[in-house]
């Protein structure tokens, strides 16, 4: 199984568990989310400019540097192609800024059935199940995202927190990992790891 998709296959893995078990102690927080300001997507083929700007992800000499592609990835991330699609997003956000989160999550709801490969129209949801503790259908979301952009590192640190919350450290820290491996630069979650290394390794002699 490739490293690209064993992240994905994890999630499926874990949905039933997560639907019927509570976690053993909630960390407060949100699931890691695109910045409110970010540039015009690229035009020209999504993939091939994905792929370039993550592998100048990978080699950023500095967070300044990484900050700007992965503002850069957000962007095309965000960018649905359709003008329905954003204006239900546009309207979700607003809502979620009033904190109702009952009508943001049905007009994520409604994203998603009219544009199932708008991957950020799941992550968005996925953050919302998670602020309401819905940790089930947030990995499910998850999960979704995953398949159609296994490198999300987004959704990626979003799994990892919610494993995390559940007691499954080894796998929080699989998790963790991984997300590093794609950006290097992600705020806190180097700590996480940092931490997690010593809980499930033990402390180096």
């Amino acid at each position: 199984m490739s490293k690209r998709f064993r992240i994905a296959v994890l999630g499926v893995a874990l949905v039933a568990a997560a639907a019927s078990v509570q976690p053993a102690a909630a960390q407060s927080g949100r699931l890691i989310e695109p910045p409110s300001n970010l540039p015009r997507a690229q035009r020209g083929d999504k993939t091939q400019n994905l792929d370039r700007l993550f592998e100048a992800l990978k080699i950023a000499p500095d967070d300044e540097s990484a900050k700007y592609i992965e503002n850069r990835i957000w962007a095309i991330w965000l960018a649905s192609g359709s003008d329905t699609a954003n204006l239900l997003m546009t309207r979700a956000k607003s809502a979620i800024d009033a904190n109702d989160l009952d009508l943001a999550v049905q007009l994520l709801d409604a994203i998603v059935k009219i544009k199932p490969d708008y991957i950020e129209a799941w992550n968005r949801r996925a953050t919302l199940h998670y602020m309401r503790k819905e940790y089930a259908q947030s990995m499910e979301d998850i999960r979704q995202v995953l398949i159609r952009e296994p490198r999300h590192f987004g959704a990626m640190s979003g799994l990892g927190m919610i494993l995390q919350e559940f007691g499954d450290e080894k796998h929080a820290l699989d998790v963790f990992r991984r997300a590093l491996e794609i950006n290097p630069y992600l705020p806190k979650i180097d700590e996480m790891v940092k931490g997690l290394t010593e809980k499930v390794e033990g402390r180096g002699i």
